[in-house]
């Protein structure tokens, strides 16, 4: 039997007739009947489970695949295209990866929403059910993975060849739970039922090395040449996910490395009995790609986190090489020309010094050459102005571990100082400053300065971020190479986190303005004309209204906390960390609960306090701040007193599943990070595009959301920038601000004396401590500021029309933070990657 004859002849998606010569392949058609097929087939052909055992996840596996299908059919196009044309590909070197639900997305990029929801509807399915099966992967901690996610989003949908490479991590970001106010770590185990967007392809595999030593010989010519003996090594297999771009033919790809021993299984092992010798090796490649971001404090973790960049860098620049040699067929020599390899953040910057290693040693290219090709082919982009986070290894350890790339390093460094020598006659300060080496301490590789050294173009993700880099963290560069640097500020897609996110926006939308806003997000200007109408902000807030609901609804299942959809919601939703100032927030509520028990009959507009996000394991104070949250909160809820005016709800497992809902229930946006220390933000703009109002410092994109949305329409507390340096400079002391601010005071006096600890102090004193002593975020200094600013936003919801009109611009005036526009700046001004379009 053909896939076509089984079609109906008399139905459609819409219900029509259909000829029945013009009846669409079942793995490829785009309407209702030919994806029931595809279903149907999958459920007996790939799921393999007879029709009464069939439950709402395996419609789920069986839609994906299908869904695949069809992208696959676009993604081998694409390539196609790609290379008969011989146009360039971004390759995108990322260590996280956070894609979020994928079949959504799917199915809106491909225009498959509605046939996907009859063919379901058919089989007696729906498709909100459906999709609610999904498991999501946690292959990202939080911004930066998400941000690479939105970055093959718009790399697709602007028709832009690419590729992604990352980890296949087994186990990602851990799975967060809550007890006894707690955070618990529990193991993703995002695979345990297969993952049907991925292919396998174990054809596609490379070997990467680890430890031994160096060699030096001489070849016949009579050539120095290099021969590194490894230790260990492994092999990197590649597993495939299909990118699809939002209304275009073009499908991009994600390749993912999973690590396997080279040789699996010993028979002589198992043969005289000793099994465990028999997977010894393969237990141990595993590891590699076992879980996201291991503890890197011991030694082994900080060993294991190098082999894992080293591992996932080598196997992409193999996979590129390869490319180059047998499929594009043309010389190394046009690396250049054919890919722009971008480094996002540090992780990948290993790639440096192993794509030299690949061209000298492997390609016999000499040193020059290789450098010239290097330095043209690679950009940084820096995510971070926190010193903790700029990566550096210990030199031995770094040695033992690749001590091919230790000469290498060594050898750029020789040449790269002896230029700045030249340039900076007599300053060796500065020489110092600048080494790929660090000689202070412990010795160690300093892997940002060998990305900048190694990269023509290197830029920040907003535009205070990039003025920062340049005049702090890597201000000798800058003024070493100032062309090379830019700013490029980061995006979202308005896919997932408006049209995915908010389909009751999105449908408002639509109808005011038109569809093509999905794809140009400057179009929401056009909603200016509209804020004046009272029909329109009632609309609008009626969407608000039952985006909260919903959120409320979800609130009440996870933590059993009730909250009223008609309260200001305000949400601080990000990784749980003392910069983010999540404490800062959380003193404020406390200053409003001693105000309420102080005068019971004190009215204020009652405020629903929502946060979320994931201390990292061996954070101890981030722990005690979560901790704080949940206590307060738990003080606060079973208050009478006071939970007529204030609740406080703490949603576990913060992802981009739940981060659906959050971000379209927002009131207010809390982004309220010490000036300077926040590089950009993406969460600030997700809130923003759904019509959030931002309380917020001058740092990170902050700024520009400000420029953007009209300072009348931001609510701006805290010190600036320079502020802050002159602060620190003259000996910040935080007891003078407590002195100085009796409720400041009265609310430390709170939390150490055991209110929200039972009546135990030791709990929450080395946070109290921390901001009595030594406060290096400056939340002290800062809430006097914050808590008039948060009487500012009180007084604002006073007014219904007027927040409403703030909400409506701020969504107008959100254009600039589409990942399309950040994504088309980089393809112009550092790629050099061209939109080709691709039929089917």
């Amino acid at each position: 039997m053909t896939d076509v004859e089984q079609t109906p002849t008399n139905a459609t998606s819409a219900g029509a007739p259909v000829r029945p010569d013009l009846v669409e392949p079942t793995r490829t058609g785009m309407q209702a009947p030919a994806l029931q097929r595809a279903i149907t087939d999958h459920l007996r052909y790939s799921i393999g489970r007879p029709a009464a055992a069939l439950r709402p996840e395996h419609y789920y596996r069986a839609l994906a695949l299908a869904v695949r299908d069809r992208m696959q059919d676009r993604r081998v196009a694409s390539t196609q295209v790609s290379l008969d044309l011989g146009r360039k590909v971004t390759c995108y070197l990322s260590a996280e990866f956070l894609m979020g639900p994928q079949l959504g997305n799917n199915l809106l990029n491909l225009g498959l929403e509605k046939a996907a929801k009859d063919a379901l509807a058919a089989m007696g399915q729906r498709l909100d059910e459906v999709l609610a099966c999904e498991e999501e992967p946690g292959l990202g901690n939080g911004g930066l993975g998400r941000l690479a996610a939105c970055y093959l989003d718009s790399l697709a949908t602007l028709e832009r060849p690419a590729i992604g490479y990352g980890i296949r991590y087994e186990f990602g970001i851990f799975d967060q739970e809550i007890r006894d106010g707690w955070q618990v770590e529990q193991t993703d185990n995002w695979l345990d039922s297969g993952n049907p967007w991925e292919i396998a392809k174990p054809d596609v595999n490379y070997l990467v090395k680890w430890g031994g030593h160096v060699e030096h010989y001489t070849d016949d010519s009579g050539r120095d040449r290099v021969r590194w003996v490894p230790g260990l090594m492994l092999k990197g297999v590649a597993y495939d996910t299909p990118i699809q771009g939002y209304g275009v033919n073009t499908c991009n790809v994600l390749t993912l490395w999973s690590a396997r021993a080279v040789k699996s299984f010993a028979l002589d092992a198992f043969n005289t009995g000793d099994y465990y010798k028999a997977v010894e090796d393969e237990v141990t490649s595993e590891t590699v790609t076992k879980v996201l971001y291991p503890n890197d404090e011991p030694e082994a973790g900080k060993r294991l986190r190098l082999l894992q960049q080293h591992f996932f860098v080598s196997c992409s620049l193999q996979h590129v090489l390869h490319i180059m040699d047998d499929l594009a067929d043309v010389s190394v020599r046009e690396l250049p020309q054919r890919f722009a390899l971008q480094l996002n953040d540090t992780h990948p910057s290993i790639g440096v010094a192993e794509l030299m290693r690949l061209l000298i040693d492997e390609r016999h290219l000499d040193w020059d050459e290789a450098w010239d090709i290097t330095v043209a082919t690679f950009g940084y982009t820096n995510h971070t102005l926190l010193p903790e986070a700029l990566e550096t290894w210990p030199l031995q350890m770094f040695g033992e571990s690749l001590p091919r790339h230790l000469e290498i390093i060594y050898e750029i460094n020789r040449r790269f100082l002896d230029e700045v020598r030249t340039k900076f006659l007599g300053d060796a300060d500065r020489v110092r400053r600048m080494s790929l080496i660090g000689e202070e301490g412990n010795r160690c590789v300093r892997m940002a300065h060998l990305a900048t050294v190694g990269s023509h173009a290197i830029n920040g993700v907003a535009a205070l971020h990039s003025e920062l880099l340049k005049d702090s963290v890597l201000k000798d560069f800058y003024e070493m190479w100032p062309e090379r640097f830019s700013n490029k500020t980061n995006g979202v897609t308005p896919r997932r986190f408006l049209a995915l996110a908010n389909p009751g926006l999105r449908e408002l939308l639509d109808r005011t303005i038109g569809e093509g806003w999905l794809k140009d997000l400057d179009r929401l200007r056009g909603l200016e004309e509209f804020v004046d109408q009272p029909s329109f902000r009632e609309q609008w807030r009626d969407i608000k209204r039952a985006n909260k609901a919903r959120l409320a609804q979800f609130i009440r299942s996870a933590t059993g906390v009730e909250l009223n959809p008609e309260w200001i919601f305000d949400i601080q939703v990000k990784r749980i960390h003392e910069y983010k100032r999540q404490h800062l927030n959380v003193l404020h509520i406390i200053a409003l609960y001693y105000r309420l028990k102080q005068n019971p009959d004190l009215k204020i507009p009652p405020r629903a306090f929502i946060f979320g996000g994931k201390a990292a394991p061996g954070y101890f104070m981030a722990k005690r701040i979560i901790k704080l949250i949940n206590a307060v909160g738990e003080t606060i809820n079973s208050d009478p007193e006071v939970n007529k005016s204030l609740k406080v709800a703490f949603i576990p497992n913060f992802n981009v599943q739940n981060a659906h809902l959050i971000y379209p229930a927002a009131n207010v946006s809390e982004q309220i990070s010490t000036a300077g220390k926040e590089a950009s933000g993406t969460g600030n703009m997700k809130f923003m595009i759904n019509g959030a109002l931002t309380v917020g410092t001058l740092d990170g994109a902050n700024v520009e959301i400000r420029e953007e949305a009209g300072p009348e329409n931001f609510f701006l507390f805290g010190l600036t920038v320079e502020e802050v340096e002159a602060l620190k400079a003259s000996g910040y002391r935080p007891a003078d601000y407590i002195e100085a601010n009796e409720e400041l005071s009265a609310v430390l006096d709170l939390i150490e004396g055991g209110t929200f600890s039972h009546g135990d102090p030791e709990v929450f004193r080395p946070l109290v401590d921390n901001l009595r002593y030594d406060d290096p975020f400056l939340v002290c200094a800062d809430f006097a500021s914050y808590v008039e600013c948060q009487e500012r936003v009180s007084a604002a919801w006073q007014d219904r029309d007027a927040w409403t009109k703030m909400s409506i611009l701020n969504t107008a005036r959100s254009g600039k933070f589409s990942s399309d526009r950040a994504i088309a700046e980089y393809c112009e001004d550092i790629w050099k990657v061209w939109p080709l379009t691709v039929k089917i």
